[in-house]
């Protein structure tokens, strides 16, 4: 019975991680805690599945990190600009959050983001065409991170569920 109830905890933090995923949250460590489960109860994964897993989280962790800057850095933007939509899309996220939650999280993101390197390249540049088609990599490189986060979780989920049946 408690393994059952802990193959259920781990489907429901799948579903769970796959949600928050979408909404620019950690789901993939969510499916980590999963995969910890599923193991000490019906010995899956394996100790590599298992490493793959943690690996997958933690750079996905670094992109989506590093999603603005590598964005801005794309489009020609400057390091500074790439840093500052960094910082931006980070508070944007907070205080997105704390107008809207949830929704007001990956808004505030991609407004902060935008806003924030887009002041940057236009103080640098003084062209507001320019720096909004740099900002613009910003947002587009957030959106990118955010749908891989998604596919990385769903995956993980997958692979997580298909080792089970098996």
């Amino acid at each position: 019975m408690t393994s059952v109830f802990l193959l259920i905890l781990a489907a429901l933090l799948c579903l769970t991680g796959l949600l928050l995923s979408t909404l620019t949250f950690s789901g993939t460590w969510l499916v980590l805690a999963a995969a910890l489960i599923t193991k000490l109860t019906a010995g899956f994964p394996d100790l590599g599945t298992f490493v793959i897993f943690l690996l997958i989280c933690i750079i996905a962790e670094i992109l989506e990190m590093l999603a603005g800057f590598i964005g801005v850095r794309k489009r020609g933007g400057s390091r500074l600009a790439g840093l500052a939509a960094l910082i931006g899309g980070l508070a944007g996220a907070v205080l997105g959050t704390a107008v809207i939650p949830i929704l007001g999280t990956i808004a505030g993101m991609l407004l902060g983001s935008f806003a924030a390197a887009f002041l940057t390249e236009w103080l640098r540049l003084r062209h507001h065409g320019q720096a909004a088609h740099i900002a613009r990599g910003a947002v587009w490189a957030r959106l990118a991170v955010l749908f891989l986060k998604t596919a990385l979780t769903l995956g993980m989920s997958l692979w997580l569920l298909f080792g089970l049946i098996e």
